[in-house]
């Protein structure tokens, strides 16, 4: 039983290393590698099958169409009843004990901040799911925005989603596609070909979902920080689901085909562009403290062949479908409950800053020039509009919605999506993660992508629209 040879570069093409079951079940090829044949080889099929149905397909239920663990979530939402409002407090008052506990609270000024500011959130948390909006939290846009329309979400999509995420990436689906797709990833954006699954569960699931991809990976060795880095500020934008509530914000829906692919192809095009220039070009290239680099391999002959012998490899060392999706559900719950404290306290000082002082009017002069060269009309309005953005990237298209210009609203509308860095939820949930970038290179990074996209996005609407 022999297979077409290929030379591969792969620093794991020693001997395979399963168990002494599954060495048994291997061929030798005629490059004299080891090539594994592991025993239920069904499962790459049929679990890679149920998780691209929960991720990336739509279907209507209910009258709601939408992805599959969207419909899950609902479900969740409707087992749980009125309890959904003190189960996400429940994650909040974990997230917001779990520093001083651990003693993590202590590495650093950043995160003290955040486990003091996480405090905050609980306080926020414990008020929302009672009913009561103090002060300003009383605007819907304040207190009602961030807890219904990000903590209670973000903080359940999050676990349920994880359920699922363990059939994506460990039972070989990852590295088939690394595979086939590696001749675009690396060259593009230098990071390995895995990571087009990323990319796309972001766009047609979860941002947050998608870092829970790349941190999980990420610590098995499989991405480098830098790479890392890349996929989390390069490919981790808003869902499709929530590009469409953006464009009917802005009266985009007539040019929704547009809009969104425009929006894929711009975000993309910036990320190729950022990942050559500092701060991610600085991200040191090196696995994760303590985990061994397992480097994606170079096919240098029948790339299909090659896909499938890595898929196999990761196979035949995947867990059981119920430990693998348990041990993703707790990763799941440790990272929600990360994440929405500061969604609920660095959130909403984003959103009291952008609704009450004039801090995001002076910061959107710094994208002035870059308006009135690309030839927006209303340049300090359009550089306000982009400047609030990194407080929440909804809020870009309260500021010109209505307004007559369909190029300055279609900019605004394709710029909220491609920064992709905001500080109401995106943030904290990257710093929740062990992906090595702080703050100030992630607000470096916003301002980066905002002016390229501006300067890529504003000539393509004068044109097209």
């Amino acid at each position: 039983m022999m297979t077409t040879p290929d030379a591969v570069q792969d620093p794991r093409r020693e001997p395979f290393a399963g168990s002494a079951a599954d060495r048994a079940r291997s061929v030798i090829g005629a490059d004299g590698t080891e090539r594994p044949v592991p025993p239920h080889r069904w499962r790459f099929f049929l679990y890679s099958a149920i998780g691209i149905a929960m991720f990336f397909v739509s279907v209507e239920i209910g009258g709601k169409s939408t992805i599959l663990v969207d419909h899950a979530l609902t479900f969740v939402r409707w087992v749980l009843g009125p309890a959904v409002p003190w189960v996400v407090v429940a994650l909040v008052l974990v997230g917001t004990v779990r520093p001083f506990v651990t003693g993590t609270w202590r590495d650093g000024a950043l995160r003290t901040v955040f486990a003091l500011a996480n405090i905050v959130g609980l306080v926020v948390a414990v008020c929302a799911a009672a009913g009561f909006y103090p002060g300003p939290l009383s605007n819907p846009d304040i207190g009602p925005f961030l807890w219904e329309k990000l903590g209670i979400p973000v903080g359940l999509i999050v676990p349920v989603g994880a359920v699922f995420l363990a059939l994506l990436i460990n039972y070989g689906l990852m590295e088939f596609i690394g595979v086939l797709v590696q001749p675009i990833m690396r060259p593009v954006w230098k990071v390995p070909g895995r990571a087009a699954v990323d990319a796309v569960a972001s766009f047609v699931g979860s941002y947050s979902l998608a870092l829970l991809i790349t941190d999980r990976v990420y610590r098995e060795g499989r991405y480098t920080g830098r790479e890392a880095a890349i996929i989390a500020t390069g490919f981790s934008t808003v869902s499709a689901t929530f590009m469409v509530i953006v464009a009917s914000t802005l009266d985009l829906m007539q040019h929704w085909t547009l809009y969104f692919l425009l929006t894929f192809a711009v975000t993309f095009a910036v990320t190729a562009i950022t990942v050559r220039i500092p701060p991610l070009s600085r991200v040191a290239d090196e696995p994760f403290e303590g985990v061994e680099h397992l480097a994606e391999p170079v096919s240098r002959g029948n790339r299909l062949t090659q896909a499938w012998d890595e898929a196999m490899r990761a196979l035949a060392i995947a867990p059981g479908v119920v430990r693998g999706s348990w041990a993703t559900f707790k990763d799941g719950v440790l990272m929600a409950a990360a994440i929405v404290p500061s969604i609920l306290s660095i959130g909403l000082a984003g959103l009291l800053l952008a609704t009450y002082t004039p801090v995001f009017d002076l910061i959107g002069w710094l994208f002035v020039p870059f308006a009135w060269l690309v030839q927006l009309p209303e340049p300090a309005l359009a550089g306000k509009a982009f400047a609030v953005g990194i407080a929440e990237m909804f809020l870009p298209a309260t500021v010109v919605a209505g307004h007559e210009s369909e190029a300055l609203r279609f900019t605004v509308g394709v710029t909220a999506v491609s920064q992709i860095v905001f500080f109401s939820a995106l943030v904290p949930s990257i710093l929740a993660t062990r992906i090595p970038v702080n703050v100030g290179q992630l607000v470096v990074l916003w301002f980066v992508r905002v002016v390229l996209t501006i300067l890529i996005t504003a000539p393509l609407a004068h044109l097209l629209l």
